[in-house]
């Protein structure tokens, strides 16, 4: 029995997802020293730009990229932006818990809808001012700033998601006027050539096995990127992105089988109000979406 398109997508996507919590797994078993000695998340974040190049390079060998009319300036802030965000994210996960960090970072959600009030001239409505409070709130659960508890390590995963909310700007800016193997090729050709400025202060060599993390990290990446695209052909993109929201289960899932870490009680909670907001915020990017596109219709 053939399954539905629906069903496909949300297959697709829950795949994505648990490959994105993987590469957070991965970033943190590289940045800490199950592996070998810890490398330090700019040389993590080169692999993932590096490797993620060259497999696209393989397949704009046989299906070349045109780039006349290529809007530089934006495609180097959203690249910038981008790289930013994945070494504070990975930096971030070797030292809080997996699934701290991953919901902390969907704070991006939130940045990404004040800038856009002041980069795209957006309104919004009640409802994303209600969620945003109830995923801050969340995070200053995670966070419990002003106490004996407080994790100063959260403020790495904030900045990752300050960052990548910049990012998802410059992507929404991009995406009506740029083919998404060009986005690609370009973001990972910029990305690769920080890394390689970057990793030359902080290189070590990596152990054998750190050597197939690394390598798995950029090629895997790409697949949480494709399985993505698959999944948004064959759904709406408001229906789909909630799931994205599963990611720091699967990340606490990983976390307490590789390194039996347990979630407390307020990380608990304070993930449950950003999943809960960044939730929200899609269902009502949903509808605006649907609403903009009836009044042109």
């Amino acid at each position: 029995m053939a399954l539905s398109r629906t069903t496909q997508s949300v297959l697709l996507i829950l795949f994505s997802v648990a490959l994105l919590a993987a590469l957070s797994l991965m970033g943190k078993m590289l940045g800490t020293d199950v592996l070998g000695d810890p490398l330090h998340p700019m040389q993590v974040s080169g692999a993932r730009f590096t490797v993620a190049l060259m497999c696209l390079l393989l397949v704009v060998r046989f299906n070349p990229v045109q780039f006349n009319d290529t809007p530089w300036r934006l495609h180097i802030k959203r690249s910038i932006a981008g790289w930013c965000g994945v070494t504070c994210l990975f930096a971030a996960v070797t030292v809080m818990p997996l699934a701290d960090a991953n919901a902390v970072s969907f704070l991006s959600v939130i940045v990404a809808m004040g800038l856009s009030m002041i980069m795209l001239r957006e309104r919004t409505g009640p409802y994303r001012w209600a969620a945003a409070v109830i995923a801050l709130l969340g995070a200053l659960i995670i966070t419990r700033p002003g106490t004996t508890a407080f994790q100063p390590a959260a403020l790495i995963a904030v900045a990752a998601a300050v960052f990548i909310g910049f990012e998802m700007i410059f992507i929404k800016q991009l995406s009506g006027r740029e083919a998404p193997m060009r986005i690609l090729l370009i973001n990972n050709t910029i990305g690769t050539s920080i890394s390689i400025i970057a990793v030359s202060f902080v290189w070590q060599t990596p152990s054998p096995q750190q050597w197939l993390f690394m390598c798995l990290i950029g090629s895997l990446m790409l697949g949480v990127q494709y399985t993505n695209i698959l999944a948004m052909q064959r759904s709406d993109a408001s229906f789909i992105a909630p799931f994205w929201y599963a990611t720091p289960a699967f990340a606490a899932l990983y976390d307490f089988l590789v390194f039996a870490e347990v979630l407390s009680l307020s990380s608990m909670i304070g993930i449950s109000l950003i999943i809960a907001g960044g939730v929200v915020i899609s269902w009502r990017e949903g509808l605006a979406k649907k609403r903009m596109e009836t009044e042109s219709g």
